[in-house]
């Protein structure tokens, strides 16, 4: 792995602040980071090279020829006028890889003497795409949490954070940098479906911080025609369930009402995607035990009984 600065510009900029994201659920957090990056025509200046932890898992069929993909971006990019520089990533890397490229994104921002750094991410929960989307917000150290709370965002009390979204607030605190993350609410039956709604959330909340104005307008009319979507998809599922008696409307609200911790519905998605690459009684069994616990076996039934057809 090797980081490739090829233009210097410490010069150019004094303490920043360091924007970072990674791919994740309804692409949350990289969505936001994506159109602020594009919406405030930031400069490329540095990549990190991470082919040597790159395993591809398929080929890409153009025209009837299989080609290896391409490998994930790994960018720095910078905006003078607003002390910001903001890291991009196309894939996330577990293990060894990630944790190499942790020190390699540290190092850089220490090298600029780099005073925050803020991540993004999405919050999965029961809900309609109807409802508000909330922002909580995770930090590594007290003071930032009083920073970020007049501007909405609600204190995660505890759970979880997975991807690296999360790790590096752990691994800026042993740099003693502070480092918070804001996770924003959307369904958890969308996950696989980009989510414009909760990025725009977030983006409200870098406004705010970063005393900035952000043209929203792009993104208003991606979130129009999400929310279409969205609404077309729930009323079939309200139809499913209102046709085969599976789901009953003192079930809905119960559901509706249970506050499931992030890390549980994290979990729940893991194995149904490990169920779905291989399957395994054991993993369906523990599956079956995570959804009847949380009482969410009727809403995922289809989904789970389609895992064996």
């Amino acid at each position: 792995m090797n980081l490739n600065v090829f233009k210097d510009i410490r010069d150019e900029i004094q303490s920043p602040v360091l924007i970072a994201g990674w791919p994740g659920m309804g692409s949350v957090g990289a969505g936001a980071i994506s159109y602020l990056r594009r919406n405030l025509n930031a400069t490329h200046f540095a990549d990190v090279d991470m082919s040597e932890y790159f395993t591809p898992d398929s080929v890409v069929v153009e025209d009837g020829l299989a080609k290896l993909p391409d490998i994930p971006s790994n960018a720095f990019y910078y905006i003078q006028e607003l002390n910001l520089i903001i890291f991009e990533s196309e894939a996330q890397i577990s293990g060894e890889g990630g944790i190499t490229l942790m020190k390699q994104i540290l190092d850089l921002a220490e090298d600029l003497n780099v005073q925050s750094i803020y991540t993004g991410a999405a919050f999965v929960m029961p809900i309609s795409q109807k409802e508000p989307v909330k922002v909580f917000g995770v930090a590594n150290r007290n003071s930032l949490k009083d920073l970020f709370v007049p501007y909405g965002v609600e204190i995660l009390d505890q759970g979880q954070i997975s991807g690296l979204n999360g790790l590096l607030l752990g691994f800026a605190g042993l740099r003693d940098i502070e480092a918070a993350c804001f996770l924003a609410t959307m369904p958890q039956y969308a996950v696989n479906i980009p989510n414009p709604k909760a990025s725009r959330e977030i983006l409200r909340v870098f406004e705010n911080l970063l005393k900035i104005k952000i043209d929203m307008a792009n993104l208003d009319e991606a979130v129009a025609q999400m929310s279409q979507t969205m609404t077309d998809i729930e009323d079939r599922i309200q139809k499913t369930f209102m046709n085969s008696e599976m789901f009953e409307e003192d079930q809905k609200e119960e559901i509706e009402e249970d506050k499931v911790p992030q890390y549980v519905m994290e979990k729940i998605e893991s194995l149904f995607q490990e169920i779905k690459l291989k399957r395994s009684n054991e993993k369906a069994a523990q599956l079956k035990k995570e959804l009847d616990h949380w009482n969410l076996f009727s809403l995922y039934e289809d989904r789970f009984l389609g895992l064996f057809r």
